[in-house]
């Protein structure tokens, strides 16, 4: 029976009733065509350890934006928990994070927030130390220069009129941590700015995606990060590189002099390796920003494994003893045992996503649609055509 019939049998309250059911139903179908609302995906990574934490150093005079967080943690789903991941550490060590790994495999054992962004100090040099032996002639001849003998912090005794081969400024970087070879070496990879844009492409390449080089001696600098994650995945890479290795297993060479000061012995300031047994290689760091930082590795029988520890403190217990402690863990750990990620050796691939539709395609001259626009405009179709006809039949009447 139509509404215009009910207006006379039954009165307006059946008409205005049956009104409110084709609309209800008009409402069903936008509510049925309508697309859902998308859950928005929870953000990759840790509160606050997408960048260092404060205070600033004095040398990061601008703050660029922290590295985004990759889509997926690296190295496993695992790694990207913000405290302690896997068996606990001993209550001795008080880094704010580590990463307790085999050396061989990859296998991560057990971590703390992994991939918290800190500054790596001077353990930023096995970065520099991997685009150096990638990219120069060991034997190549490197001047030294006023400006060396002016660099902050550690030097290894560079100086104007001095000549270094590449060999022995890897010697100086990496064995007394001298800031002096290091920005000789980045004049021989064509400056500062090249060689901190070296830096950066091989982080990216081995997958160490929480690094952002500022400097290339591990100095403060704006935006300077890296995690104890990517330390780790730095040391181990490196240390399959033969001059690497080599030279900082070294404890003692003899070292040019420049002008009229003689040539010396170089001696090795790791304090790690002298200390724990089986001890393979060391790189230590600090500054004020930094604080403490240190990835080592060790060997016992077959087994050999590494450590990293950033954001660390000498006291109550010092950093080797940190290391130490973690380490003995890991070699009482059996290799069976359960791991809780892996370390990478290169950049992960990209997540696989389901394909977005493609949008459809105007006629010529048409105005942009945005998303969703076309299937409103059909709803208000169906929507004109109900009303239309409701019009018609009180036309009727």
């Amino acid at each position: 029976m139509g509404c215009s019939r009910a207006i006379g049998q039954l009165g307006p309250l059946k008409c205005k009733t049956h009104r409110v059911r084709v609309v209800g139903l008009v409402v069903a179908v936008l509510v049925a065509l309508a697309p859902l609302p998308v859950a928005q995906a929870a953000p990759a990574g840790c509160p606050g350890q997408q960048a260092p934490p404060p205070p600033p150093a004095r040398e990061e005079t601008s703050t660029p934006s922290p590295l985004p967080w990759p889509a997926e943690a690296v190295g496993g789903p695992a790694l990207g928990g913000c405290g302690d991941v896997g068996p606990p550490a001993p209550a001795t060590v008080t880094a704010a994070s580590y990463v307790l790994a085999d050396l061989d495999t990859g296998a991560v054992l057990a971590a703390r927030a992994p991939h918290a962004r800190e500054r790596p100090a001077s353990t930023l040099k096995i970065l520099t130390s991997l685009v150096v032996v990638d990219r120069l002639n060991p034997d190549a001849v490197v001047e030294g220069t006023a400006s060396d003998l002016r660099v902050d912090g550690s030097k290894a005794g560079i100086g104007p009129g001095g000549h270094y081969t590449v060999r022995q400024l890897m010697a100086a970087l990496l064995l007394s941590s001298g800031n002096d070879a290091a920005e000789a070496l980045a004049r021989a990879l064509g400056g500062d700015a090249a060689a901190v844009a070296a830096m950066t492409a091989t982080a990216a390449r081995y997958g160490a995606l929480d690094t952002r080089p500022a400097t290339p001696s591990g100095l403060d600098g704006p935006g300077m990060a890296s995690s104890a994650y990517d330390l780790a995945v730095l040391f181990r890479i490196a240390l399959t590189k033969p001059l690497f290795a080599s030279t900082i297993g070294t404890r003692m060479i003899a070292f040019p002099g420049y002008g009229d000061k003689p040539g010396f012995m170089l001696g090795n300031n790791d304090r790690f390796v002298p200390s724990y047994a089986g001890a393979i290689a060391a790189k230590s760091g600090f500054t004020d920003a930094a604080r403490h930082t240190l990835v080592a590795t060790a060997q016992r029988g077959n087994r050999r494994l590494i450590v990293a520890l950033m954001r660390g403190e000498q006291h109550p217990v010092s950093m080797v003893a940190q290391a130490s402690a973690l380490l003995d863990l890991g070699f009482a750990t059996p290799p069976s045992a359960a791991t809780v990620g892996t370390l990478v050796d290169r950049a992960p691939a990209p997540p696989i996503s389901a394909p977005v539709p493609a949008a459809p395609v105007a006629a010529p001259g048409a105005p942009p649609t945005a998303p969703g626009w076309t299937l409103w405009a059909g709803v208000g179709a169906v929507l004109a055509g109900v009303v239309a006809a409701l019009t018609w039949r009180r036309s009727r009447r």
